[in-house]
């Protein structure tokens, strides 16, 4: 019979791959070479590191990780030696677009802004970047895209130079993998030359990867005064954030950026069908969860727009359904509990979970609630 490792913290799982193969339910950051030795497959998350330590000597045939990065992943090691591995692109790029879009509201909304008077600056314009973009330009920020990759292969013509974006844009947003090579080396992007280039004043934004940032850089630029703010959802050697950096951060979260459920019941879906792609398990070929937990507040409100601009109609209908701050405010309060906070997430439901039933909101500001995903009533 097959057998299965996988991280305990992926969550819908359970009961799912048991009719088909054994399954083992481990912490991600403590699987071992011993653990999978006799695995054909594992299931995993960030904290797993795939690599020749774990896997030689193993039997492990398919690696799937029920996330969009997989730089926990010695990719180059697996396909030497015929290990197929798979990541879930996009699966939570929906719940990105939604932390994203409440560290925006948060951000004008405490500041006294106009989103018309903004510009987003967007590094990585994939599945997530994409989304964010969308969504500033819905609010009627002016959009900067910055994505060297796809500028090669697409033509230039929708994107702008690093150096164009960093200069012109008030707030920067990271959505690029972690690669620490090659011509789109990502790694310390942030750089203390990043930063520099950035307009004074400006906000940084990181929830892609920790080290797409340099920690002691982003620290100087922000003490310096060349930064107002920074938000981070990704550390440089997480789980253990620089206190500094948490402390003085207008937002610090704990990885959680993409942990909308509906976000986690994709990866884990698409870890289960390549599953039975790989291993001909056709039962599982369209598998999905069959129910997603509710969000611990209705899923209608009621949005009196009367006496309000449009930054206060958006951040009071976004933070309703993701206040942002309660999860800040625990790994602030908190920061040795980390994982613990990331492993027992609350029911994060995505804006297109939820419908507005407006009143007193003109046609515009229903077209911005309606372009960022919520459901008009």
């Amino acid at each position: 019979m097959l057998k299965v490792i996988s991280d305990d913290k992926i969550p819908f799982l359970k009961g799912v791959i048991e009719p088909y193969a054994t399954i083992e339910y481990l912490p991600g950051a403590k699987i071992s070479a011993d653990d999978v030795r006799e695995a054909d497959a594992i299931f995993t998350r960030t904290r797993t590191k795939c690599n020749e330590a774990l896997l030689k000597n193993s039997r492990v045939k398919l690696i799937a990780t029920a996330t969009i990065g997989y730089d926990h992943i010695d990719t180059d090691y697996c396909d030497a030696v015929g290990i197929r591995w798979v990541n879930a692109p996009g699966c939570n790029s929906w719940s990105v677009q939604q932390y994203i879009t409440a560290v925006l509201a948060t951000l004008v909304f405490r500041r006294g802004l106009k989103f018309t008077d903004l510009t987003l600056g967007v590094i990585g314009v994939g599945n997530v970047g994409s989304k964010v973009a969308s969504a500033a330009k819905a609010l009627g920020m002016r959009v900067l895209l910055n994505d060297p990759p796809r500028a090669e292969r697409e033509g230039a013509e929708a994107f702008v130079s690093l150096d164009s974006l960093l200069a012109e844009s008030d707030i920067v947003t990271c959505h690029v993998p972690l690669e620490k090579a090659g011509p789109y080396a990502t790694y310390h992007l942030a750089s203390d030359a990043f930063f520099a280039r950035m307009k004074t004043g400006a906000v940084f934004i990181n929830s892609s990867r920790g080290a797409v940032a340099d920690n002691a850089a982003l620290m100087q630029a922000f003490n310096n005064g060349k930064l107002s703010d920074y938000v981070l959802d990704v550390w440089e050697g997480e789980p253990t954030p620089d206190a500094e950096l948490l402390e003085k951060a207008f937002i610090g979260t704990p990885h959680i950026a993409g942990y909308s459920s509906d976000g986690k019941a994709n990866g884990t879906a698409a870890c289960v069908r390549e599953f039975s792609t790989f291993f001909g398990v056709d039962a599982l070929k369209d598998w999905y969860p069959e129910s997603i937990p509710l969000p611990p507040m209705p899923q209608e409100y009621a949005l009196d727009g009367t006496g309000k601009n449009i930054e206060q109609i958006i951040y009071e209908a976004v933070t309703y359904t993701y206040p942002i701050d309660e999860d800040s405010e625990r790994l602030k309060t908190s920061p040795g509990t980390f994982e613990e906070q990331r492993g027992k997430y609350w029911v994060r439901r995505e804006f297109k979970n939820f419908i507005i039933r407006p009143l007193n909101v003109n046609e515009a500001v229903l077209d911005s609630l309606a372009g960022i995903g919520f459901k008009i009533g």
